[in-house]
């Protein structure tokens, strides 16, 4: 990924935090409306990145758009083999599907997730991933 628009990125997740905690919706609409513009101006160029649409999904209040562009930010990661933001993603979005109470498109994203996160280091997200999955079986 382009090293200025990750540092960008990185930056307005961090004021969205900012805007969040410090419950500033006019802030925090400001920097969410900077950060979906830079994902439109980079979708479907060499400088388009799941981590960009990741982040913006992840500051999405609406659990269906939520996970519409975690769809999108998952294609990406998929174009690009990142088995991290396939894991990340996936589990993501399942867990916006259990609080929408799909629970069969959740465990099948959690699988998908699984397998994916066979191949990372993140310890911690692996064991979110199964303990979610386990308790998704299980009920």
């Amino acid at each position: 990924m382009n090293t200025k628009i990750y540092k960008h990125v990185h930056a307005l997740a961090k004021d969205l935090m900012q805007a969040s905690v410090r419950k500033n919706q006019a802030n925090f609409d400001e920097y969410y409306n900077e950060l979906q513009q830079v994902c439109d101006d980079n979708e479907d160029t060499d400088k388009d990145h799941p981590v960009q649409w990741e982040t913006l999904a992840d500051f999405t209040d609406d659990f269906a758009l939520a996970i519409t562009i975690y769809e999108k930010s998952l294609v990406k990661a998929q174009a690009i083999n990142s088995k991290d933001f396939l894991s990340s993603i996936a589990f993501a979005i399942a867990s916006l599907q259990v609080e929408l109470g799909d629970k069969e498109s959740a465990i099948s994203h959690l699988e998908s997730a699984k397998i994916n996160s066979n191949k990372i280091a993140d310890k911690e997200l692996k064991a979110e991933i199964d303990e979610l999955l386990t308790e998704l079986k299980n009920q």
